[in-house]
């Protein structure tokens, strides 16, 4: 436990242990995961392989793909109501991250204990992620299962909260 590096990072987690639900746990997971593989992310990937982006601006271009993504996803809420998430039992607050642990500021877990939960990340986009967890002891546990893509914005966000603590320590 002693090389878990971790910075400081306030996160809202949902969780629940995984038990008999563990099937409808993986179908939310697979769900969530294939937010980003809609028809707009699929049209830009093709344009991308066909070097039709190149003389593109890239920053504004995945803007306007957000842009998109927001209004689908309004007129989807507008069509058929919000997303259905699974209701899980527990609610906690992360108090800091790392790229395979994270840390609550209570108590809440059975050392050994396998877990689903969801997170949503300030980053843009703001990202709502599922994974699976195992707790190391009562309050810290080590992610086990996450999506490829999912990583790589946990890694972001962790990287984006070291660099805010550094510059809160030296005072800018």
């Amino acid at each position: 436990m002693s090389d878990v590096r971790l910075v400081t990072a306030t996160i809202d987690l949902v969780y629940d242990e995984v038990s008999a639900n563990a099937d409808k746990f993986e179908l939310e997971f697979n769900e969530i995961s294939e937010t980003d593989e809609d028809s707009i992310g699929q049209w830009i990937k093709h344009a991308k392989v066909r070097t039709e982006t190149n003389d593109s601006d890239a920053l504004m271009l995945n803007l306007l793909v957000e842009l998109y993504r927001k209004i689908d996803k309004i007129e989807l809420i507008l069509t058929k109501g919000a997303p259905k998430r699974l209701p899980l039992a527990g609610a906690a607050v992360i108090e800091s991250i790392g790229l395979e642990h994270f840390k609550l500021n209570l108590d809440s877990f059975e050392p050994g204990k396998h877990y689903y939960g969801r997170v949503e990340i300030a980053t843009f986009p703001k990202r709502e992620i599922a994974f699976f967890f195992e707790a190391v002891d009562a309050s810290l546990a080590k992610i086990v299962k996450m999506h490829v893509r999912d990583e790589k914005e946990w890694g972001y966000y962790m990287t984006a909260c070291e660099r805010a603590m550094i510059r809160q320590m030296k005072g800018l």
